[in-house]
């Protein structure tokens, strides 16, 4: 055979060959290379989708936190203004209290004094009846200078 039969041989061979691979062996592949392909853009969109979703629910966690925290800052100042309120209603209670408790001092110390007076009248009286005794060198009777008496204790 001479050169230009063996190319015509090899051209008829390699068409054989393209058109096989056309037919039976490229389809598949280009088939595989396509699913391939789209799993790919799945799975990118997927990501993109649990990337949205992820910053969706940090948004939400961080709008809770927030809410929490808010929340305990309204507590926690609520519970201070308890407190406060407590402590000042506390403190009226124990200045009422204690306002009481001077006044029932004081009413208690003005009987003791108006007591400690009248004894101290009464031993008045009694040394000036001695005392008029021993001037007057006889007994006086009681009984019948009541009313003396009782106008030197209202004068004392």
């Amino acid at each position: 055979m001479s050169i230009t039969g063996t190319l015509i041989v090899q051209m008829i061979v390699f068409a054989i060959l393209v058109w096989f691979t056309m037919k039976f062996v490229w389809p598949p592949i280009t088939a595989a290379l396509d699913e391939r392909a789209q799993k790919i853009a799945e799975g990118l969109s997927a990501a993109d989708r649990a990337k949205a979703d992820l910053a969706k629910a940090n948004k939400r966690v961080e709008e809770q936190l927030m809410s929490a925290r808010d929340d305990a800052a309204k507590r926690l100042a609520d519970a201070e203004r308890l407190a406060q309120s407590m402590v000042e209603e506390a403190k009226g209670r124990a200045s009422e209290e204690g306002a009481k408790i001077i006044a029932a001092a004081k009413a208690e110390a003005e009987q003791e004094m108006v007591k400690a007076r009248e004894a101290l009248r009464d031993q008045v009286a009694v040394l000036a009846v001695k005392g008029a005794e021993q001037i007057l060198k006889r007994e006086v009777n009681a009984t019948v200078h009541a009313e003396l008496l009782g106008r030197l204790k209202a004068g004392l």
